[in-house]
């Protein structure tokens, strides 16, 4: 069975790193039934939820998604760019480890959630969390394991997938790069057809892709219609109480597509 790694959401969350949005009052019990119904949604779709270790006095531990990037059988221990959560690291790597060969970067600091994989090509955005060190790092590791490492410019947005996510391949098999206008330039991904979310819709850029499926965030009615049209399968999911922590779909679990 294909696999999912998740993190529960911390008691403390309400204390999370913020960067574009202001502070406002988080529910985490509300935070905890949401993040409940997006771990049923990953199960739905045919994945076994393997829980990493609880790390209840680090706000961000639940975006599981900035301590790691999982290249098949490989995975690459992060360094996130804010301070708060380097903790957070050592616990990703021990929940990792029966499960993937490890390897760490030893300088700079990325995000994984600026780091877009597709095919063998790895996209990463350079941002508030990821520096050119960090990328650096990445282009190191991911020649060994058989990937190209590019860079993409982003405009004002937290990560790159805060802006652009891959959606795969349509029911004609054209694979599609859903993305915010706003925050990225489509041009730069090779071998993916753009298509922009709603401008009502900003936040559907970040899609998360599990199996036959895409999970986007509730509302994204149009979007989501759009896509349908396409022949995707959607769900839409309300995450609004992690949205204001800035979290996406994708932040909240580390995806292992092997069967």
């Amino acid at each position: 069975m294909r696999r999912a790694f998740t993190r529960a959401v911390s008691p403390l969350l309400a204390k999370c790193e913020l960067t574009h949005l202001e502070r406002v009052p988080i529910d985490p019990h509300a935070a905890e039934l949401q993040h409940s119904a997006y771990e049923h949604a990953l199960a739905d779709a045919g994945f076994d939820i393997i829980r990493l270790p609880d790390l209840p006095d680090h706000p961000d531990a639940v975006f599981v998604e900035d301590g790691a990037l999982l290249l098949g059988g490989h995975a690459i221990i992060l360094r996130p760019g804010a301070a708060s959560r380097a903790g957070e690291t050592p616990s990703t790597a021990a929940g990792l480890a029966a499960h993937f060969e490890l390897h760490r970067l030893e300088s700079g600091f990325l995000d994984g959630g600026d780091v877009l994989r597709i095919g063998q090509t790895i996209y990463v955005g350079r941002s508030t969390r990821t520096d050119a060190a960090g990328i650096s790092e990445l282009v190191r590791i991911a020649a060994s394991l058989g990937y190209r490492v590019v860079e993409a410019k982003l405009r004002d947005c937290l990560h790159l997938k805060t802006g652009a996510t891959h959606a795969g391949p349509d029911s004609g098999g054209t694979p599609v790069l859903l993305f915010n206008p706003r925050c990225v330039d489509p041009a730069q991904f090779a071998d993916v057809e753009p298509m922009a979310v709603d401008e009502r819709e900003p936040a559907a850029a970040n899609c998360l892709r599990v199996a036959d499926r895409l999970i986007l965030p509730a509302p994204s009615r149009h979007t989501a219609g759009a896509l349908r049209n396409r022949g995707f399968d959607v769900i839409e999911l309300d995450v609004s109480e992690l949205q204001k922590a800035e979290a996406g779909v994708t932040c909240m679990s580390l995806i292992d597509e092997r069967a």
